[in-house]
């Protein structure tokens, strides 16, 4: 605990190098693109617009909710974390003369990832609520959960970068590997389509995954009007706990770093 206590301690007092960071990741990722900031809300919709043809066309499902929506919003979360662990996972390796020459702590670079998505996450969050106007999707009070379901997927993301960015240093296979998992990952979660619907053993083994529980919560308490189950509750502890843990990890081996750049 006074490891943690440390470390948590020590990136409150960078926090400004951190917010700087994430400012210097932002101007880069959009610099010399046309769209911008679009890109954040054209993948989304394109990738909404397939599904919808897939599951009301050719495999018709029922949700519960307009498809559209229902698509949309498990996209929105799920690119935030897919996107985040797609900057942290090289956020180490790309800067070998930092990580190497000057002392401060190593996951901000993860962490600067996390930060960066959040305002993609943040603009698509704006489409999202118009698509809710346009098919007329009241909110209840459940909503008043928002912030506690995205602080969960927040801390779950933030745990897996700094296990991933720290594992692809040591290990430069896990770069190419990782567009390979995150494709398998998106289709076990319910991101467009209800897992829960998946029965047998393979459907036991899918319950298991995190991130279907964490964006279910974020349906339920967007769409559904309902609170989060049960399996929110444990899969938000559980977060906390595998966050502490890879934080702790992960300042132990920064001292292994430069060795391995």
């Amino acid at each position: 605990m006074s490891i943690l206590m440390e470390v948590v301690a020590e990136q409150w007092e960078y926090r400004e190098l951190l917010v700087r960071m994430t400012a210097r990741d932002l101007l880069l990722r959009y610099k010399q693109t046309v769209m911008g900031f679009g890109w954040a809300i054209f993948m989304p919709l394109v990738n909404t617009a397939i599904f919808s043809v897939i599951f009301t066309r050719v495999a018709a499902i029922d949700v519960g909710t307009p498809y559209p929506v229902y698509a949309f919003c498990g996209l929105v979360a799920w690119n935030f974390f897919a996107s985040s662990l797609r900057f942290s996972v090289t956020s180490l390796t790309s800067n070998p003369s930092l990580v190497t020459k000057v002392y401060f702590p190593r996951e901000i670079f993860p962490f600067s990832a996390v930060l960066v998505s959040i305002v993609d996450f943040a603009v698509s969050a704006l489409v999202l609520a118009a698509l809710m106007l346009y098919y007329r999707i009241d909110v209840g009070w459940p909503l008043l959960m928002l912030p506690a379901v995205f602080l969960a997927i927040v801390v779950f993301t933030a745990a897996t970068a700094l296990v991933i960015s720290m594992a692809n240093l040591f290990y430069r296979d896990v770069k190419y590997l990782f567009e390979i998992v995150i494709a398998v990952w998106m289709f076990a979660t319910s991101v467009v389509y209800p897992i829960g619907r998946v029965g047998g053993k393979l459907g036991a083994v899918l319950a298991l995954n995190p991130m279907t529980h964490l964006i279910d919560a974020f349906r339920a308490v967007l769409l559904d009007q309902r609170m989060p189950g049960m399996a929110f509750g444990v899969t938000f502890a559980a977060s906390i706990v595998l966050l502490a843990g890879a934080w702790v990890m992960f300042h132990q081996a920064e001292f292994d770093f430069a060795e391995n750049l």
